[in-house]
């Protein structure tokens, strides 16, 4: 269930160990791949001929998709130039790979180390184990994906588009808020395990917003196209440890680690205003604290992953569903 080879049954993909599954007849995807591979082993006495993501590159494309720009649906995007609109797409693909890193470098694997740890009784056996130090294998894997896919933006569009202008991901301050305001071991740790589910489980939805799309940088789509493939596999495996470990709690633990399964549920769904808002500072757009206050005003109820049919299905099969409150059918769940 683990493997990589696991996460696509197409026949015509090629599975390289601890890679994400691929399309060797695909330029983009073989691209990519041969980038990560020859990124994580590379050797520096030899130079050996490396697939050029640069050349691959479209210029006449943008970066990002125009829709998941929360300003775009305000008055104030008409008065941008074509430049500054080009420039807050780049921004939107830099965002959004910092933010998938940061899920999977402080959410989903440290859950991961957790349950290596011991942390959570239920849980063991040599299997699960294995499967679990797969998926930390893939999840660094997908964020050196991710800080490649910038990287090249940043070349090509010859800006440093810099991480360091961000503020932390909204999902991953409030991860962090949530274990910080207890003091238990188990309550920490089971906030940790919540959040993580979430992120697996939800996460197939988060990329289906790039991997899909035939718009905007080919590059761009085909990156979050090949993580997503191992993300299939992941969610099961989230899935089954979320079972296992709810079975085995106190009625209180039960609760305790609903309410955080929603914590992160909600987490997950609201959109980044915060981000947005440091971008357009930095940005220097003109009348920004009034758009950005009226696209908080307007967008406040907005889901930005509008699929919760996984969580909602874990939910069921737990027997939980109906000590949650939660609504699903603003995330197209009945």
């Amino acid at each position: 269930m683990s493997d990589n080879a696991s996460a696509a049954t197409d026949d015509h993909l090629t599975h390289l160990p601890g890679l994400p599954a691929f399309d060797p007849n695909d330029e983009v995807e073989n691209a990519i791949i041969g980038r990560l591979a020859s990124n994580w082993h590379r050797r520096a006495a030899v130079k050996r001929h490396e697939p050029d993501l640069d050349d691959l590159f479209d210029l006449t494309r943008p970066d990002f998709r125009e829709d998941m720009v929360p300003i775009r649906s305000h008055p104030i995007w008409d008065t941008l130039s074509e430049e500054t609109r080009s420039r807050l797409l780049s921004w939107g693909w830099v965002s959004y790979n910092r933010n998938t890193v940061l899920i999977e470098q402080r959410i989903v694997n440290p859950a991961f180390e957790k349950v290596l740890d011991g942390a959570f009784p239920a849980l063991g056996g040599p299997a699960l184990e294995i499967a679990i130090a797969q998926a930390m294998v893939d999840e660094q894997y997908h964020s050196l994906m991710h800080m490649n896919g910038s990287a090249v933006t940043r070349r090509k569009r010859r800006d440093s588009f810099s991480d360091h202008v961000l503020p932390e991901s909204h999902i991953t301050q409030i991860h962090r808020r949530h274990r910080d305001e207890h003091t238990e071991g188990w309550q920490k740790n089971l906030t940790s395990l919540a959040f993580a589910t979430v992120a697996e489980i939800s996460i197939n939805a988060y990329l289906d917003l790039l991997a899909n799309d035939q718009e905007i940088q080919t590059i761009n789509s085909t990156l979050v196209k090949l993580h997503n493939r191992d993300e299939y596999c992941h969610a099961s495996i989230a899935d089954e440890m979320a079972k296992q470990v709810y079975e085995r709690l106190t009625a209180d633990q039960q609760r305790f680690f609903l309410g955080k399964l929603i914590a992160g549920m909600e987490a997950f769904i609201a959109p980044d205003f915060q981000t947005w808002e440091t971008i357009l500072e930095f940005e220097g757009v003109k009348g920004w604290e009034r758009a950005a206050a009226d696209v908080r005003a307007s967008q406040s109820g907005v889901h930005l992953v509008q699929d919760h049919s996984g969580l909602h299905t874990l939910l069921s099969e737990m027997g939980a569903l109906d000590a949650v409150e939660f609504g699903w059918h603003s995330v197209g769940v009945k």
